[in-house]
């Protein structure tokens, strides 16, 4: 098992949010971003297991925006296994799943979606980066994601967010690329448009 926190929700039907830190953060750090998104869902938060000079991460980078594939593909697996048990472990619906990733978080969020058409129902992305190149993806028909990005982001370019929007459009998921002025961080203005949007799909 991955260390993470579970909290359940007081509507079942309702999906399970799972919370994907960015790099150097823990499985604590986006538990008020899930309450401002949905208070009532049950909330899986999972903290990833690799460390970089002691900072959690999910997968390990060979560089600053260069990934070490294999390791994402074997780390997108295990926690894909992960999901699995856990909702045996919790009783929630293992099909009903929104990912809430920020950074590497939501890196390995989009690569669940690379790699398995029934691995998560939606996500929220912010700040995501394409997380392979030139792969056939599952159909993601009836995958409702959203993805924030920033204009002035140092680390995922514009190019970078509209690619991978358009890849995953190319593979029939529903996706809306929200850009805001800011850089890399995690500002409040997409979040709060990211609740809109979730209350409009209701994933």
């Amino acid at each position: 098992m991955m260390k993470h926190i579970f909290q359940k929700g007081n509507n079942p039907s309702k999906p399970t949010l799972l919370l994907l830190h960015g790099t150097g953060g823990t499985e604590h750090d986006l538990l008020s971003l899930a309450d401002k998104i949905d208070p009532d869902a049950n909330i899986l938060s999972v903290r990833g297991n690799v460390t970089e000079n002691g900072m959690p991460r999910f997968f390990r980078r060979l560089a600053e925006g260069v990934f070490d594939e294999e390791d994402l593909i074997s780390r997108t697996k295990e926690l894909n296994t992960f999901l699995d048990e856990a909702a045996k472990k919790y009783e929630f619906n293992r099909n009903h799943i929104l990912a809430i990733g920020y950074s590497n978080g939501a890196n390995i969020a989009a690569s669940l979606l690379f790699h398995y058409n029934n691995a998560l129902k939606g996500a929220i992305l912010h700040h995501p980066m394409v997380p392979r190149k030139g792969m056939q993806l599952p159909d993601l028909a009836g995958k409702n994601v959203f993805i924030a990005a920033g204009t002035n982001d140092p680390i995922c370019s514009p190019q970078e967010s509209e690619e991978l929007k358009s890849l995953l459009e190319g593979a029939n998921a529903n996706v809306k690329l929200h850009w805001e002025s800011s850089g890399h961080q995690l500002t409040m203005k997409e979040v709060k448009a990211a609740r809109e949007w979730y209350e409009k799909k209701e994933v």
